[in-house]
């Protein structure tokens, strides 16, 4: 998406409190000079930094800063703005204005546009480094991200408060970049029915203990969730999760992957594209006891069968849809993710290796490759888990436009 593609948007630029609000300025004249329309949202704090004739001056538009302000004609100014935007891009983000968006909280006009709109949210923060590193900020900053916030990562290098870290806004065409990539995502998937299996699998011992790994269900939830947004029809066959369901998709509970199968046998034939997210148990007893085993012998051997391999399954249909498989791996990550690239005939497979901080289960974020039938491989660096989604369903809605293209 051009620059160009910004001509006539809406876009509700936020400034917050912070000394970086003056890099804002040049932000807003950039996208006044990419011809879109926009408007300036500023805290109570953000004033105290930069005057709001500054931003009226550079947007073209006056400047909303005040709830209880009364418009230049009669409307509700934060419904008003929410509805007309595009986007809201929050550039800089504060430690305080990421708590409070965190928490839903509406106290100021700024955060009153977010909880209202349904357009897509960038939020690129800078803060001192120990600020950005605290746990709080990052759990807010997990938090903000899992309920769909486009959240960018600070940059490195001196910060105006003295010190060295990270914390520093994103350069200007760094953050253009983001939301020409989030409003070029925003409807894509539009008439594609994308099925998605995710977690992990339970294959009964007894009647209280199983087979399982640690998955939680996390990066097939934000699949769902970003594939929602981008227009998709998602179906989400899970197994057990403590995550609640994701918002816009149809979800089906499983508990093993006998189930997990039949529930995708069940739907695959409605679906474009089909997802494997999930991390079934590949083998489970021979005999599980519907009793409790009494902790009474001193060894105890399990007999172990392997379970149905699901994309295999779903790669053997004739029909011309985009499979997509997900591979954890702990050694020769790229080798062994291109052997089951090529045994299960898969349009994209993500390997991400879960030695890697950072990477693989329980964890909000991922370090993935992405390996193509071709030869190619993207690596990617540490990322979110819904920044990896965007990014598999970017292959995804090209994939979809050359194939409908021929």
């Amino acid at each position: 998406m051009s620059e160009s593609a910004l001509r006539d948007k809406c876009i509700v630029v936020g400034v917050t409190g912070g000394i970086a609000a003056y890099k804002a300025a040049d932000l807003v004249s950039r996208l006044r000079r990419a011809d879109a329309e926009v408007q300036v949202v500023m805290t109570p704090a953000a004033v105290r930094f930069v005057a709001p004739l500054t931003f009226s001056t550079v947007s073209g538009n006056p400047v909303a800063a005040d709830m209880f302000d009364a418009p230049a004609q009669w409307e509700v100014e934060h419904i008003t703005l929410a509805d007309r935007a595009d986007a809201v891009l929050i550039a800089p983000a504060s430690a305080n204005t990421l708590a409070k968006l965190a928490a839903g909280l509406a106290d100021n006009m700024l955060t009153a546009v977010v909880l209202a709109t349904r357009a897509p949210v960038i939020i690129a923060p800078a803060m001192n480094v120990h600020m950005l590193e605290h746990a709080a900020t990052q759990a807010n900053i997990a938090r903000l991200r899992s309920l769909g916030y486009h959240v960018m990562e600070c940059e490195e290098g001196r910060l105006a408060c003295g010190y060295e870290g990270k914390g520093r806004l994103p350069d200007p065409e760094a953050i253009i970049a983001e939301l020409q990539r989030v409003l070029g995502a925003a409807r894509d998937l539009e008439g594609l029915s994308v099925l998605i299996t995710s977690g992990p699998t339970r294959e009964p011992i007894d009647a209280v203990r199983f087979i399982s790994n640690p998955s939680t269900g996390k990066m097939g939830y934000a699949l769902a969730e970003a594939a929602a947004r981008r227009g998709a029809r998602v179906t989400v066959v899970t197994g057990p999760t403590t995550l609640p369901d994701p918002f816009g998709s149809e979800v089906v509970h499983v508990r093993t992957t006998e189930e997990m199968l039949a529930a995708v046998e069940q739907r695959v034939a409605g679906a474009d594209v089909v997802i494997g997210a999930a991390a079934p148990s590949d083998y489970a007893p021979v005999n599980p006891v519907e009793e409790k085993i009494s902790k009474a012998a001193e060894r105890l051997s399990l007999q172990l069968e392997r379970t149905p391999d699901i994309l295999a399954r779903v790669s053997e249909r004739p029909d011309n849809r985009i499979l997509i498989g997900f591979t954890a791996e702990t050694r020769d990550l790229v080798a062994r993710a291109r052997q089951k690239l090529a045994l299960k005939r898969l349009d994209l497979i993500v390997a991400n290796d879960v030695t890697v901080e950072g990477a693989g289960f329980a964890v909000d974020t991922n370090v993935a490759a992405l390996v193509f039938p071709d030869g190619r491989v993207e690596e990617l660096p540490l990322m979110s888990k819904l920044e990896l989604a965007h990014r598999v369903l970017d292959v995804v809605a090209r994939l979809a436009a050359e194939r409908r293209a021929t």
